[in-house]
């Protein structure tokens, strides 16, 4: 996905001249092309992302579309106070585009894994929050992005579906229809894992490229027929940072809400992107035995 980035990025350059790219070194020679021809608006800072986030507000309030990126970790943990002052409260518009997501790097240690990026950015108003689980849905909602005025976070993950779904940002699109067992949401890279979960077993699979806004229309409308309402999240971050929307969305009913994702507990191990999948209980064997040990009546 990080490739598709630079890409679809050097590509928004040359079409959209509001566009600006700011970068604290990583992925810089991946842009060296497009600094080339864009020196004014490729302006890498060094490994400095509280200034990172700073130089991205300025840009935006001098009307352009900044797209900042580094790692998930440096991008919205480290500068978390110049996202919350100098985008949010500034009302400055920009897209921060991350990279190695929550475990996808276990070499580089627990400075470069960031479970918490989502949760961070929910106690934040205003963030549009997409997740793909392909290259081909990161280009399609990083060309939404640019093209909109608001807040935005595309998170990019090495882990990633067979396949590109057709998605539409900002809705949950319906994978699988079951007649009444639970109402699975799969976030970005972890459908296969889900999918393949579930083979056999009666459940209705949302998936979900974008989190925020949630899509609450879709939530209830495949649940608008069932007497009971059972509803699983299985994220590749936090586990249950969703499950508040979910009950949100559900208020005015009984409901149940399972949140799967990437435990508090610090996983002390290096190992590789696998092995954290599963030592998370994200991989396909983990999902199926907490869901239908759940769902069971």
């Amino acid at each position: 996905m990080r490739e598709r980035f630079i890409s679809t990025t050097t590509a928004l350059l040359d079409e959209d001249p509001r566009v600006a790219v700011v970068l604290a070194d990583i992925s810089a020679s991946g842009f060296d092309g497009a600094a080339a021809a864009h020196p004014d608006r490729v302006i890498n800072v060094g490994i400095r992302e509280q200034l990172l986030i700073g130089a991205t507000g300025g840009l935006a309030l001098a009307g352009m579309r900044p797209i900042a990126h580094t790692f998930a970790s440096f991008l919205v943990e480290r500068p978390f106070e110049q996202v919350k002052l100098d985008l949010g409260h500034q009302g400055a518009g920009a897209v921060l585009v991350s990279a190695l997501g929550s475990y996808d790097w276990p070499a580089g240690g627990r400075t470069h894994m960031s479970p918490a990026d989502v949760a961070l950015l929910d106690t934040l108003p205003g963030w549009t929050v997409h997740v793909p689980g392909h290259p081909d849905e990161a280009e399609l909602l990083l060309r939404d992005a640019a093209a909109a005025d608001g807040l935005v976070y595309v998170r990019l993950s090495l882990q990633s579906n067979a396949a590109a779904r057709p998605i539409t940002p900002g809705r949950f699109l319906t994978v699988r229809e079951g007649r009444g067992g639970p109402v699975v949401i799969a976030v970005g890279p972890v459908l296969d894992e889900v999918l393949a979960a579930l083979e056999g077993v009666d459940a209705t699979v949302l998936y979900a490229a974008t989190v925020r806004p949630f899509d609450q229309a879709a939530l209830r409308a495949a649940l608008a027929d069932r007497a009971a309402a059972d509803v699983v999240v299985v994220e590749p971050y936090l586990a249950g940072t969703s499950t508040p929307f979910v009950a949100e969305t559900l208020a005015d009913r009984a409901h149940r809400v399972l949140g799967l994702g990437v435990s508090r507990e610090e996983l002390r191990h290096y190992g590789t992107m696998e092995q954290h999948i599963a030592a998370h209980g994200l991989d396909a064997a983990s999902l199926r035995e907490r869901i239908t040990g759940w769902a069971q009546p």
